[in-house]
């Protein structure tokens, strides 16, 4: 895959997942601000509830062709295989490990369905 291909793939991703936080915040009554930045970069500031903020940053590695999540749990690299962003260490899709990451950051049940 090229890089113009992959820049594009990365940010209709992105987008979606952009728009899946939006409806979770509501869903889940959960405190996230959610903060896009140029170069497909998505920063998510999560509250716990106890004033215990952190952040959640999603981006998009051109030269690797990854998109990457890096979370108080660590980081997390992910490529697109098959229609879907799967983690490059244990195959965990990419949506599912951004709920499961700001879940564990906020106490709060998140999902992000589409």
């Amino acid at each position: 895959m090229d890089e113009h291909d992959f820049i594009q793939l990365a940010d209709q991703e992105l987008a979606q997942i952009e728009a899946s936080l939006d409806k979770a915040c509501a869903l889940a009554n959960a405190e996230l601000d959610v903060e896009t930045k140029p170069g497909g970069v998505i920063e998510i500031e999560c509250n716990d509830g106890v004033n215990h903020a952190s952040k959640v940053i999603i981006n998009r590695h051109v030269a690797a062709r990854e998109i990457w999540v890096a979370a108080k749990s660590g980081g997390y690299h992910f490529r697109p295989q098959n229609g879907t962003w799967l983690a490059t260490r244990d195959g965990e899709p990419l949506r599912e490990a951004i709920a499961r990451v700001l879940s564990e950051q906020t106490g709060e049940i998140i999902s992000l369905s589409l």
